[in-house]
C-alpha cells in the first residue's frame, strides 16, 4: 500500500537525495506519518552502520557464523584492522589538538574559555574517530542550567538529520530517538525541542512542545568525507577474507597436531573399542586375515596449503593498507626512511586527512556561529558574524625533522614576515601569541635608559 498524505501519494518524496544519498530529504510538510517513515529508513540504515561498529570493536562476521561440528577445529582469529585504521588515522589526524583563535583578543578570549569548558579537544577527537567509523557524527548544543551552551557528541545510530529540498540542501530538522522498549525520541527544529512516542498500537505521537533560543537548528553534522563513507568500508570485504584466511590456518596448524592414526591390514583388539571421532582412529582391514607385511600403521596428513595461504595473507594485508590509504606504521621501513621518503609514505593519508579537515572546518564553522549568536544576546553586542573571521590550524601528528624546520627559517629570515616564520616551526602552536611572549622577553631584559624598538616606534627606558 501506498503511502499518502492528505490523499496524496509520498512514497517516492522519502528518497534518498541524488547527489549525496546518505541524507534523508523532506519534500513535503512533516507530520507523525512522514517522521514515522524517517525512522523506518533509519533504522535500516542503522543496521549497516553497526557493521561497522562491530568491525572496530572486533567483532566482524566471522565471531557470528554457525559453529562447526565439536570434532572439527573452530578457530575464529580476529586481525583488528578496523580499529587499526581508524586509530592511526585519527592520531595523525588530531593527535595534536585543533588550535582556534580570533585576531580580536576579546573575541579570542570567549572562544578559548568556551572551548575549554566544553573539554573540545577531546570532543573533536571523539568526533573525528566516530565519523571515521560511520562516516558521520552528530554534535549536540545546549543550554545548561546556567544558560551556559554546551556541546555533547550525538551517535549517528540514533541520531539523523531531514535536510530541505532546495539547491541549498539545508538542514532543518534533528532527530534523537530511542529504539529501546519504550520507542521515544525528540524532533528538533530551529525554534524548538518537541518530543514524540510510540503507543500501545504502534503509532508515532507527537507530544509537549519547548522552545530554545538558538534560532538555529543546534545539531551539526561532522562527515569524513562528501560521501559520508566510513573508513572501514572500502577494506571491509578484505579485512573479513583476511580473518577467514588466518582463521583457516590455524585450523590446519589444529589438524596436524590432532591428526588421525590409520592402522591398515590389521584388527585392533575388541577391548580397543572407539570412535573414530573421538579417538582419532581409523581401522581398515580384511576379515579373513592378512598378511604382517601389509600392516601400514602412521598418521594421516593433509595436503599441506601454507605456503598458499602466507601468499593470500600478505596480499590481503597489503590491499588493506594501500586501499584504506591508512599507513602501516609497524613496517621496518618506516623507522629507516629519511624525512622526504616518510612523505612520500605518508602522503595518500595526509590527502585524506586535508580533505577531512576541510569538512571539519564547515562544521566547526556551523558551531561557532550558533554559539555567537547566543553570545550576541548575553554581551549586547553584535559578535554573531565574527565567525568567519575565526582561524583553525590542523597540525598532522607526524614525526618532525626540527633541524630541517630551523634551518627553513634561518634561510627565510628577512624575506617574510615573522609570523609566518614561526608558523613553519611545528612546535609553535599560536605564532601571534609566540610573537607577544618575545617582545615582553626583550622589554624585561632590555638595560634601563636604553632604546627598544615597539609599534610605536622608538621610545626610551627611562619609564622604568
Amino acid at each position: 500500500m501506498a503511502l499518502t498524505n492528505n490523499g496524496r501519494d509520498i512514497t517516492n518524496k522519502l528518497q534518498k537525495d541524488p547527489i549525496t544519498e546518505n541524507d534523508y530529504v523532506l519534500y513535503d510538510d512533516l507530520n507523525e506519518e512522514t517522521l514515522d517513515q524517517f525512522i523506518k529508513l533509519h533504522t535500516r540504515e542503522s543496521e549497516r552502520l553497526k557493521d561497522f561498529k562491530n568491525q572496530y570493536e572486533g567483532r566482524p562476521p566471522i565471531v557470528f557464523e554457525k559453529d562447526k561440528e565439536s570434532w572439527k577445529p573452530d578457530n575464529r582469529l580476529i586481525a583488528n584492522f578496523g580499529k587499526y585504521i581508524v586509530d592511526t588515522f585519527n592520531g595523525y589526524f588530531t593527535g595534536i589538538p585543533v588550535k582556534v583563535s580570533h585576531d580580536n583578543d576579546e573575541i579570542d578570549y570567549r572562544i578559548q574559555t568556551f572551548w575549554n569548558s566544553n573539554n573540545l579537544d577531546d570532543l573533536v577527537s571523539e568526533l573525528s574517530k566516530l565519523t571515521s567509523i560511520y562516516g558521520k557524527a552528530y554534535l549536540y548544543m545546549y543550554q545548561d542550567e546556567n544558560s551556559n551552551t554546551g556541546v555533547s557528541i550525538a551517535s549517528p545510530l540514533d541520531t539523523f538529520l531531514i535536510y530541505s529540498s532546495d539547491i541549498r540542501h539545508t538542514p532543518i530538522y534533528g532527530v534523537r530517538w530511542t529504539n529501546a522498549n519504550e520507542k521515544r525520541g525528540v524532533l528538533i527544529s530551529s525554534t524548538s525541542y518537541t518530543e514524540f512516542y510510540y503507543d500501545s498500537k504502534n503509532q508515532l505521537k507527537f507530544g509537549d512542545e519547548k522552545e530554545h533560543y538558538f534560532n538555529q537548528l543546534p545539531i551539526i553534522e561532522f562527515v569524513e568525507n562528501r560521501e559520508k563513507l566510513s573508513l572501514i568500508a572500502p577494506v571491509e570485504t578484505l579485512i573479513n577474507a583476511f580473518n577467514q584466511t588466518l582463521s583457516e590456518k590455524a585450523n590446519d596448524t589444529d589438524y596436524f597436531a590432532d591428526a588421525y592414526l590409520k592402522v591398515l591390514g590389521v584388527e585392533i583388539e575388541d577391548d580397543a573399542s572407539f570412535d573414530i571421532r573421538d579417538s582419532r582412529i581409523i581401522n581398515l582391514f580384511s576379515r579373513g586375515g592378512g598378511d604382517l607385511k601389509g600392516i601400514d600403521v602412521g598418521f594421516l596428513e593433509k595436503p599441506d596449503g601454507d605456503t598458499t595461504q602466507e601468499n593470500l595473507l600478505n596480499r590481503l594485508e597489503d590491499l588493506i593498507y594501500r586501499l584504506s590509504m591508512v599507513a602501516n606504521i609497524n613496517d621496518e621501513s618506516y623507522g629507516n626512511a629519511s624525512g622526504t621518503a616518510l612523505e612520500f609514505k605518508l602522503q595518500p593519508m595526509k590527502n585524506l586527512a586535508k580533505m577531512k579537515e576541510r569538512k571539519y572546518v564547515t562544521s566547526l564553522n556551523k558551531m561557532f556561529e550558533i554559539w555567537l549568536g547566543i553570545e550576541s544576546l548575553k554581551i549586547s553586542r553584535d559578535i554573531k558574524d565574527e565567525w568567519v573571521n575565526i582561524n583553525y590550524k590542523f597540525t598532522l601528528n607526524m614525526p618532525r625533522n626540527i633541524e630541517s624546520e630551523a634551518d627553513a627559517v634561518q634561510k627565510l629570515n628577512g624575506t617574510i614576515s615573522d609570523e609566518t616564520l614561526l608558523s613553519l616551526l611545528s612546535f609553535i602552536d599560536n605564532p601571534k601569541q609566540e610573537i607577544e611572549k618575545m617582545k615582553e622577553e626583550q622589554e624585561e631584559n632590555m638595560p634601563r635608559g636604553s632604546t627598544y624598538i615597539t609599534d610605536r616606534g622608538m621610545q626610551d627606558e627611562s619609564w622604568i
